[in-house]
């Protein structure tokens, strides 16, 4: 049996031929949490009463660490445009703690000059001078879990931080980044047209280079799918959807993704190699990634439970499961993220990271043009206000192309 780390199984022919691999990224995944929010479907994971906190950051550092010297052999002679560290809430760890994974990426990974290197951060986790440490200790970029400035919200919502932390660690983050994320959600509990404008007007006093603004959705196996709360009609959030692009506006910032706002030059670049199908090797309990090679792509899964992945990732086998992914369903995964941007794709970007002809897109682009959700010319495809506002509607009429591409397969 072929292990899922092995380069040269990876590299056997296959059905694609990409003549240049895309962008490659690095994220890494820290699990815990402090408490778990009723909205989360995540993989986070409670830090238990009596856990030994240091103890447990060191042991799964080395584990992190483990699990890249595994990888890398899939990733050899690659440089990495963007590091992520995502959770559950990775503040938990101590700078010091941050310090040392850091510098273990760089010693074993080629990072482009000035690699984004981005953390999220919880203001329940906040103290004074603590965001000042993470800058030092190598992240360049910090995206703030504000969710909303309201107490009640918070409250709704299971946050552990209230509005004076919020307003602390932005005011801090203001300061000791030059860029810097905050996220907020609308369409919360019992949430008004203008209560929504006040959180979002806080947040713009701050002056922030980029703002992330996502509907509270219930997803499935969380607290508020068994219990779901009384949320606003979808004419309201249509309304604060607008109210939102009309303030982030006046404040100089554009919408450059679905959820996304941002100064020129302070769009998430980690988040962009997302959108625009590039690589991401994933590492820590329950991560995925997207690799490309010659001939296939891949997508993998990390065991999900922390224990569990410590133990494997100290074996050499952090991962689950390893798929090759089917031709036919390259393109509905492509144009599943490359329609979230306002400037869409180019069509010589789409037939070089799938290996495939713009023909096997032929009989969505005609469907969704003729329903006004996109616009293209002779290079690019791009959605319309329209197809921004229905776009879940907008992508599926790719899967109906993908599953087409199977029946006929």
């Amino acid at each position: 049996m072929n292990s899922p780390l092995d380069p040269v199984h990876a590299m056997r022919p296959g059905v694609l031929q990409l003549n240049a691999l895309p962008p490659l990224s690095l994220y890494v995944h820290l699990p815990w949490c402090i408490q778990k929010c009723p909205y989360c479907d995540f993989n986070s994971h409670e830090l238990r009463a009596g856990t030994d906190a240091v103890s447990t950051q060191d042991r799964y550092i080395d584990a992190l660490l483990a699990d890249l010297e595994a990888s890398l052999p899939l990733v050899w002679g690659r440089s990495i445009q963007t590091v992520f560290l995502g959770g559950g809430t990775p503040s938990l760890f101590s700078p010091e703690a941050i310090e040392r994974l850091v510098s273990g990426i760089r010693a074993r990974l080629r990072l482009v000059p000035d690699a984004e290197i981005s953390m999220e951060a919880n203001p329940g986790t906040f103290e004074k001078d603590r965001f000042k440490a993470f800058r030092q200790a190598g992240i360049t970029r910090l995206s703030i879990g504000v969710q909303s400035f309201d107490n009640a919200h918070l409250k709704a919502l299971g946050r552990v931080h209230d509005r004076n932390q919020a307003l602390a660690a932005v005011t801090e983050a203001a300061q000791v980044f030059d860029t810097f994320n905050l996220d907020l959600m609308y369409a919360l509990p019992g949430q008004t047209l203008a209560g929504l404008s006040q959180d979002v007007q806080i947040a713009l006093s701050f002056a922030p280079p980029h703002i992330s603004i996502y509907h509270l959705t219930i997803e499935p196996n969380t607290v508020f799918a068994k219990f779901p709360p009384a949320l606003p009609e979808d004419d309201l959030a249509y309304e604060m959807m607008d109210r939102i692009t009309e303030l982030t506006a006046l404040a100089g910032l554009e919408r450059y993704e679905v959820s996304a706002y941002a100064k020129p030059g302070h769009s998430c670049a980690h988040n962009l190699n997302y959108w625009q199908f590039g690589d991401y090797l994933g590492i820590g309990a329950g991560a995925h990634s997207k690799l490309s090679f010659a001939h296939r792509v891949l997508r993998q899964v990390r065991y999900r439970e922390p224990a569990l992945y410590m133990q494997q990732a100290f074996k050499g086998e952090p991962i689950t499961q390893s798929n090759e992914v089917p031709r036919q369903d390259l393109p509905f995964e492509f144009m599943l993220n490359a329609l979230r941007l306002r400037a869409g794709f180019a069509l010589a970007d789409f037939c070089e990271r799938t290996g495939l002809a713009i023909t096997s897109l032929q009989q969505g682009l005609q469907q969704a043009e003729k329903m006004g959700l996109i616009g293209r010319d002779l290079h690019r495809v791009w959605p319309t206000e329209k197809g921004f506002d229905f776009l879940s509607d907008l992508q599926a009429l790719f899967l109906a192309d993908s599953e087409g591409a199977r029946a006929r397969s």
